[in-house]
C-alpha cells in the first residue's frame, strides 16, 4: 500500500492525502497506488501542500499504519510528550510508534 504524505503550505503541519484532500489524521489516508506521481505533481501546482511524498504503509486493526518508524513519529506527533500528540486519549499512543 503507498500512501501520501507531506506538509501543509500554510500550517506547515504533517498532513496525508484521504483521496479528495489532505488530512491531518493518518487513519484517513487512503492507497494511491500507481496514481502517486499524477497526484503529487498536481497537488504541488496547486501549491496546497510542501515536500509531499509517497511511502509505503499497511493497513491492519488500527486502521492505516506507515511502514517507516519516521513517518509514524511524523503521524502521531512528539514523542516526548505524549500530551501533545494527535491521539492524547489513545492509551496505547506510546506504543503505536515502536
Amino acid at each position: 500500500m503507498k500512501i501520501l504524505t507531506g506538509n501543509d503550505l500554510k500550517s506547515g503541519a504533517v498532513v496525508w492525502w484521504d483521496g479528495v484532500q489532505w488530512s491531518l489524521h493518518v487513519e484517513d489516508a487512503v492507497d494511491v497506488g500507481d496514481h502517486a506521481d499524477t497526484i503529487l505533481a498536481r497537488e504541488s501546482a496547486a501549491r496546497r501542500v510542501n515536500a509531499a511524498y509517497a511511502i509505503e504503509a499497511v493497513r491492519d486493526e488500527h486502521g492505516v499504519r506507515p511502514g517507516h518508524i519516521k513517518e509514524r513519529i511524523r503521524a502521531l506527533g512528539p514523542t516526548v510528550r505524549p500530551d501533545l500528540t494527535l491521539k492524547p486519549a489513545d492509551p496505547e499512543a506510546g506504543n503505536w510508534v515502536i
